[in-house]
């Protein structure tokens, strides 16, 4: 067990705004001599839609909440009929209308980022040495690992390709 405190103790902070202090890989080296063989498995298989675990249950209804919200908002800017019903909750529908009115994709990404971790964080509470906190942390680096793969560059490319898709097909008509 004591290795399990130095675990968590060695882990260094993550926040919305900043980097990746290490990829998912290195965390679970460094939780597989650490934690018990059936928590390894869960955690080499966390994604940010899995279901099972400790915090990851809470997080998991929190998170498909948020997406139907995205999904819903922006089935409604676009026209379309939203068919899912569900509960909506007033903080994320805020969260969810600032992010979608974001001046741009990376920017929504961000505000949205903040939200999920504090959430995280209010699910964590006074949790320390324990799995909830490690499966916070988890799930922190997953969210990090995600937006770290948009760069400004590879947006402004994609976004020319589309732009350039969608002239081709006004000019074909």
């Amino acid at each position: 067990m004591a290795s399990y405190y130095y675990l968590v103790s060695s882990l260094p902070t993550l926040s919305a705004d900043g980097e990746m202090p290490f990829d998912y890989k290195t965390f679970l080296n460094m939780c597989e001599s650490n934690v018990s063989e059936s928590k390894y498995d869960i955690l080499k298989n966390l994604t940010l839609a899995s279901t099972e675990g400790p915090l990851v249950e809470e997080w998991a209804v929190f998170y498909r909440q948020l997406m139907k919200e995205l999904s819903y908002q922006r089935s409604m800017r676009m026209g379309r009929p939203y068919s899912s019903a569900f509960d909506k909750e007033p903080e994320s529908a805020a969260v969810v209308s600032a992010a979608l009115a974001a001046k741009n994709p990376l920017e929504a990404e961000k505000l949205l980022l903040n939200y999920e971790f504090e959430y995280i964080d209010s699910l964590q509470g006074l949790h320390m040495f324990d799995d909830y906190l490690l499966f916070g942390y988890a799930i922190k680096l997953k969210l990090l690992e995600r937006v770290s793969c948009f760069t400004v560059d590879q947006g402004k490319e994609e976004f020319k390709h589309l732009f350039e898709q969608a002239q081709q097909r006004v000019l074909s008509l």
